[in-house]
């Protein structure tokens, strides 16, 4: 059995395989730098020893992992951006288009001198 099918058997219904987006020197330096936050906190102790062990331990699953939902949270954000990005230069060619063919329009019109609500035909 391979790694991948023995990872795939742990995975319950409830949980989702997170994908990797922590990947080469920044994994590795997730690594290290939990291990030096937590031998930090350690030797400091107290409540500020506490919150660097906490760090240490998030860079840690960070490096373990490869993941980050911190980085898949601004992945999501920056997608989201880029989207309006794309409606909004589709809806501004939609506007450039409109007013070509207004303007068109404009030039092939003739005037009949025959207003309607004044005069209208009989």
């Amino acid at each position: 059995m391979s790694d991948n099918k023995a990872l795939q058997l742990l995975n319950t219904p409830f949980t989702t395989p997170a994908e990797h987006n922590v990947h080469g020197w920044e994994r590795a330096g997730s690594l290290a730098a939990g291990v030096i936050l937590l031998g930090k906190g350690v030797a400091r102790g107290g409540i500020f020893g506490l919150v660097q062990i906490a760090l240490g331990g998030v860079a840690l699953k960070r490096g373990f992992t490869g993941h980050s939902e911190a980085k898949s949270m601004l992945q999501r954000g920056r997608e989201s951006l880029d989207e309006a990005r794309g409606s909004i230069e589709r809806a501004g060619d939609e506007l450039v288009q409109l007013k070509d063919k207004a303007v068109q329009a404009t030039k092939e019109a003739t005037v009949t001198g025959n207003d309607a609500l004044d005069t209208p035909k009989v």
